[in-house]
């Protein structure tokens, strides 16, 4: 399956796993990889540059194809050591980084100046414009669909996906909704060149979270997430449990809310002891839409090849249908 995705990145299927707080570690990412697709490590599930160039070491370990590191980069009161994270990866041997949130031009003038090509994530085609102005080499667009932040525009990847393929001129990946064969090929005839998974890799055998969880995704229906933060215009989308329900109902509530009344809810290290340990009362799961299309726990292996086989078929019989 040859695109420019595939050719740009130096893999087989052009199939990239999300960056994911908590889940994108050595295991996920070096699976992901030897299957093809491109294992992504997150940088700031690492709590130190240093701890991050060991992971990068243990993936390696695990893996002789290409795999990336993600670094999103926000605005907070007390940063994390960015920079220091990029030369992390980059003193180590990753050539390529996906990036999210703000990208200074200095990041990637450093990163191109090692040779590494930049994936730029983004929710919206105007971001996407700019970034590939300023010299990414590939963008991947989040529709609304998706976990995580999908931005404040609610534009779903139908319509997202095939505006951004009439105006960015780099390689185009689509992200959020996409979970299958079907709808790797729906991404495809939009005018994606390459698909990005996050929800549907954390329902994998390799995926470094609990089972228990991973049987909770699968038995859930699309309609099963919160979209969390709406008053705060910040807005997330998470796995609909008994956590994300009181989150959705302090800001409903009359008078709305401010975001310390919520904190102790959301705390990502909350989030990453329900991961771990199966208890959903413990804090957020990050899901997407996709839920409703998930129903087994596959090894990554299996997924991409079942899905890049349906794929195939899929438009193969849309070609068919219309000739």
């Amino acid at each position: 399956m040859k695109t420019r995705v595939t050719e740009l990145l130096g893999i087989r299927y052009p199939i990239i796993q999300g960056g994911m707080m908590w889940v994108g570690r050595a295991e996920l990412a070096a699976a992901v990889s030897n299957a093809g697709g491109l294992g992504v490590l997150t940088a700031l599930t690492q709590p130190t540059p240093e701890a991050l160039a060991a992971e990068i070491v243990r993936c390696r370990s695990m893996t002789d194809k290409p795999f990336g590191v993600n670094l999103t980069i926000l605005p907070a009161a007390k940063p994390p050591p960015y920079e220091q994270y990029l030369d992390a990866a980059l003193d180590n041997g990753v050539r390529i980084l996906e990036t999210a949130g703000n990208n200074p031009k200095e990041f990637i003038a450093k990163a191109k100046a090692k040779g590494a090509k930049i994936i730029h994530k983004c929710t919206t085609v105007r971001h996407a414009l700019s970034a590939e102005r300023n010299g990414v080499d590939a963008i991947s667009i989040d529709g609304f669909e998706c976990a995580g932040h999908p931005g404040e525009d609610d534009v779903g990847g139908l319509v997202l996906f095939a505006v951004a393929a009439k105006k960015v001129k780099i390689p185009l990946i689509a992200s959020g909704g996409i979970g299958d064969g079907r709808t790797m090929a729906a991404a495809f005839a939009l005018g994606a060149e390459g698909i990005n998974m996050g929800t549907r890799f954390c329902v994998t055998r390799e995926a470094p979270i609990h089972d228990d969880i991973k049987h909770a995704l699968v038995a859930a229906t699309e309609r099963d997430t919160n979209l969390i933060f709406r008053t705060l215009h910040n807005t997330g989308r998470v796995f609909k449990t008994s956590v994300s329900d009181e989150v959705v109902a302090t800001e409903r509530r009359p008078g709305g809310c401010e975001f310390k009344d919520i904190q102790p809810l959301v705390s990502g290290q909350k989030g990453r002891v329900a991961l771990e340990s199966g208890d959903m009362k413990a804090g957020l799961i990050w899901a997407g839409q996709v839920v409703g299309l998930i129903d087994d726990v596959p090894s990554c292996g299996e997924l991409i090849e079942r899905m890049v086989a349906e794929c195939r078929e899929r438009l193969s019989l849309a070609t068919a249908a219309t000739s």
